[in-house]
């Protein structure tokens, strides 16, 4: 699993923008610039990638995951998460 090291994004108040492409052959983190791109190998299916995703995104803030919120995207591949 390729996870980086997001800690520095960890603080209250901000915003994480991402694209997610779900069915990925393994799960993973990508900076391509200024955007986040997350794949995951789960099917987009009564939210599964976006749990997928939360998890993944936790793991690479080093936060507990009901830190995270999805506030933008719930169906779309741009997705935005608040750390509250």
């Amino acid at each position: 699993m390729d996870i980086p090291d997001l800690s520095s994004l960890a603080r209250p108040g901000t915003r994480i923008a991402l694209r997610v492409t779900p069915r990925a052959s393994r799960n993973r983190i990508v900076a391509e610039g200024d955007t986040l791109r997350v794949y995951v190998t789960t099917p987009p299916e009564d939210g599964k990638a976006n749990a997928a995703v939360l998890k993944l995104l936790a793991k690479a803030l080093g936060l507990p995951k009901s830190r995270l919120t999805l506030i933008h995207g719930q169906t779309s591949r741009d997705k935005v998460f608040q750390v509250s």
